[in-house]
């Protein structure tokens, strides 16, 4: 689904130099991979990589396929050329996103939250959002504000947003940050059973190692050292022994 090899990223603030290094990384259709870390490892600019919201420094491979058997868009390509409009179709098209805090538009019903992402890309089938917010246990809180749901409610409301238009790819980037640890692992089972449901693979940003890594089917994690005074290097790695 995804595949990137030899990736490097450099960002720059002041005197200060972040780069990071990805050998390798892969995603593949219906797999849920953890991308683990603590601040300022790199986690998040590989998000947003991956997001195509972010162009690589320099890249050897970066393909993406909606499955096994269909043929990949060359990402490297697109970034190289600068395709915006092959870019912001392929955003449309094949990405989900669940934000850290929910990222739910507060002048919006939760079932226009929801119907947003499918407006853009052509709508969500009749039945599918109420489909949805059963499973998810939203199905009483769709014509109710954001501000009127709890915290928990707001990230299941954002998975489902997330899912409503059927991507291939859901994108969560510290989807539990801001709940509790029993809020935490009910939403992220909710998002592995319903991605997977959705026959939807999931990449999830988090440092909450234990609570990911019981439903990761791959893991990375990163390698951080001072190259010099001015420069840290991070270097993106699979977890060895924990993929099921």
């Amino acid at each position: 689904m995804i595949r990137l090899e030899g990736l490097v990223k450099t960002r720059s603030q002041g005197d200060s130099v972040f780069e990071l290094r990805v050998p390798a990384f892969e995603v593949a259709p219906g797999s849920m991979v953890a991308v683990i870390g603590e601040s300022g490892c790199g986690k998040s600019t590989l998000l947003d990589i991956l997001a195509l919201v972010m162009a690589p420094s320099s890249v050897d491979r970066f393909e993406i396929a909606a499955h096994s058997h269909a043929p990949p868009a060359d990402a490297a390509a697109l970034w190289a050329g600068g395709d915006e409009g092959a870019l912001a179709a392929l955003r449309r098209e094949f990405f989900g996103y669940v934000l850290q805090t929910g990222g739910l538009l507060p002048f919006l019903s939760v079932r226009r939250n929801i119907e947003l992402p499918g407006s853009i890309s052509g709508g969500v089938p009749a039945g599918r959002i109420d489909a949805l917010a059963r499973a998810m246990g939203l199905e009483g809180c769709l014509d109710r504000m954001p501000s009127s749901l709890s915290i928990g409610q707001r990230q299941r409301a954002a998975i489902l947003r997330a899912l409503a238009h059927g991507p291939h790819l859901v994108l969560a980037d510290e989807p539990t940050a801001a709940v509790d640890k029993a809020r935490a692992r009910a939403i992220m089972d909710d998002m592995h059973r319903l991605a997977r449901e959705e026959s939807a693979a999931v990449v999830v940003v988090t440092h909450d190692t234990d609570l990911v890594m019981e439903l990761a089917d791959a893991a990375y994690t990163f390698d951080l050292e001072a190259v010099s005074p001015g420069m840290t290097r991070s270097v993106c790695r699979p977890v060895q022994g924990r993929v099921k």
